[in-house]
């Protein structure tokens, strides 16, 4: 299968292999958007249809479910789920502390509501994604369109307080028209090349009015598997996410 593969796809389809042996039958679990994740739900659609193995996903953009389709793999809504045990997404950048950058597709804001609707999340990458610093990648924000540029010029002052290297904010475009998200939303790129404390930069885009939600994934990662061009694939773990002082499960008192 990964014979005619570029090593860049090779490392991709590792790290989607040994992602997809954490999933087990009965799981509800969310299936993330990109060009990683892609291979992933390839690989967990043959489990399906080889090992018969009985699962539900939670796809997080219309693409993905297109795929989930694709591939026979049954899928529900967020709602219809409520809750999963697992989520499987790739990501655009990955620091130590499995800090994220996500949002490259455009389609961040279902992944983030699927990834923190989960028991666990990891990620799958290829080397490349690992930095020491977030911000090389640049970080996606999506906005309502209404109002959109008062909000780029609010994300504009706000970031003079913020410690990054760089300030330029530009448009998604898709051809000559505003790239447009499932959710009939735009998304402002930020590039800031480095992003001294992604965790206050994160609460601060978001406090901006007509900010959706941002791509800083921060304290959701449980898990990077990172896959080579070789085949070989790592797995990095963090400790414990909390959630909710009580239980995780936010829908655990509510019965199935």
């Amino acid at each position: 299968m990964s014979a005619d593969l570029s090593p860049s796809d090779n490392a991709k389809l590792a790290a989607a292999k040994r992602a997809v042996e954490f999933i087990e039958a009965g799981m509800r679990v969310g299936l993330g958007t990109g060009s990683t994740a892609f291979w992933m739900v390839k690989c967990l659609g043959e489990r399906v249809r080889e090992e018969g193995l009985n699962i539900v996903g939670v796809p997080t953009s219309s693409r993905t479910a297109a795929q989930a389709r694709e591939e026979g793999i049954e899928i529900v809504t967020l709602d219809e789920a409520r809750w999963l045990d697992l989520t499987i997404d790739g990501a655009d950048e990955f620091d130590p502390e499995m800090n994220l950058i996500k949002g490259g597709g455009g389609a961040h804001l279902q992944e983030k509501i699927v990834a923190t609707a989960s028991d666990r999340m990891i990620v799958i990458a290829d080397p490349s994604k690992a930095v020491d610093h977030l911000g090389t990648f640049p970080l996606p924000v999506e906005v309502i369109p209404f109002g959109r540029e008062a909000t780029r010029a609010l994300i504009e002052r706000s970031l003079r307080e913020q410690d990054v290297w760089a300030r330029d904010v530009t448009l998604r475009m898709s051809g000559d028209a505003p790239f447009v998200t499932d959710e009939g939303n735009h998304i402002f790129d930020l590039s800031l090349r480095r992003i001294g404390d992604p965790r206050e930069l994160s609460l601060m885009l978001n406090q901006v009015p007509g900010v959706v939600e941002n791509g800083l994934f921060i304290d959701i990662c449980d898990c990077v598997i990172i896959g080579h061009g070789d085949g070989r694939a790592e797995t990095r773990e963090r400790g414990p996410r909390v959630l909710h002082a009580e239980a995780d499960n936010v829908f655990a008192d509510l019965g199935d």
